[in-house]
């Protein structure tokens, strides 16, 4: 065998090689691969007490995603960071109007919703500077809990929008009134959990959490989804931190995990999401498959 022939044989088993081919093929299942829409929206609260587990990173990829496979997706952005807002490429500076109109004025949400530039199908309500502030004055507002609640309603019965099939709410990594408001407002609760070391820290209070806001406040939550960000399986770390997830919430976790990714990271700086920013990127095509999994789940 000549030494030309042993170089492309080995460059064909090398693991880039591989990792390349598994990336062609799960694109490929992706575009075959038919998104189930909901009889009826599916309102999800996108929440983990600790910071910088990738909670708004997915909030705004797993919408894009579910928009580029037909869905139509709303994105309330209840973070006065207004992180969300940026990756969607939503305007939020100045007298921007936002969801603490809704929430604290009552003004409509189909009054304060604009489409992603990028993605078709994607839309956001933003969060202004004013949201900062909006804890305080919800103390003394009767119904705080269910400000947020009453203003999905509205929007879900007003003709003049058309209905859309998914409403994501990014929240604060707190558990303040805003927090509240957003739990009392969903009927699903969808944890990202990083692969790291102190990954499960506080999981067992946000769960509760959520236990005592169904038994007092919204009946109709349930967590139903936990998805695995930052995942490196390279590791053994990561490796074992996903295995400990899927033994204590097997039916919760999706298949799908979000891998580590330049690109995943990159992306809001440039006011987009991962989906549009780079399509065929690994973290890309996770995003895209963790939604697939989350709407076929939906439709069973």
């Amino acid at each position: 065998m000549s030494s030309d022939s042993t170089r492309t044989d080995s460059i064909e088993d090398s693991p880039i090689a591989r990792e390349l081919s598994q990336l062609t093929d799960r694109k490929k299942r992706l575009v075959n691969a038919e998104f189930p829409l909901p009889a009826e929206t599916r309102i999800f609260t996108i929440s983990n007490q600790k910071g910088g587990v990738g909670k708004t990173t997915t909030t705004v990829n797993v919408a894009a995603a579910m928009a580029t496979m037909g869905a139509r997706v709303l994105v309330i952005d209840l973070d006065p960071q207004g992180n969300a807002s940026t990756a969607l490429g939503i305007d939020h500076r100045g007298d921007v109007a936002g969801i603490y109109e809704a929430i604290l004025d009552d003004q409509p949400i189909s009054e304060l919703i604009s489409e992603s530039p990028d993605v078709p199908g994607l839309w956001g309500v933003p969060a202004t500077l004013d949201l900062a502030g909006a804890e305080v004055e919800l103390v003394n507002v009767d119904h705080r809990e269910y400000r947020l609640r009453r203003a999905i309603a509205a929007l879900l019965v007003d003709e003049s929008v058309d209905r859309f099939d998914y409403i994501f709410i990014d929240c604060p990594p707190s558990l303040g009134l805003l927090t509240v408001n957003a739990f009392v407002a969903a009927r699903e609760v969808l944890i990202p959990i990083q692969c790291e070391y102190y990954a499960l820290e506080g999981l067992s209070q946000l769960i509760s959490n959520v236990n005592r806001l169904s038994e007092h406040l919204n009946p109709d939550l349930r967590l139903t989804t936990i998805l695995l960000t930052m995942y490196d399986g390279r590791t053994n770390l990561s490796q074992q931190v996903a295995a400990e997830v899927r033994k204590h919430f097997s039916a919760e976790t999706l298949g799908a995990v979000i891998p580590r990714s330049i690109r995943v990271s990159e992306a809001p700086s440039y006011g987009q999401t991962v989906i549009s920013y780079d399509p065929n990127s690994s973290g890309a095509i996770s995003y895209r498959e963790a939604a697939l999994e989350i709407g076929t789940r939906g439709a069973r």
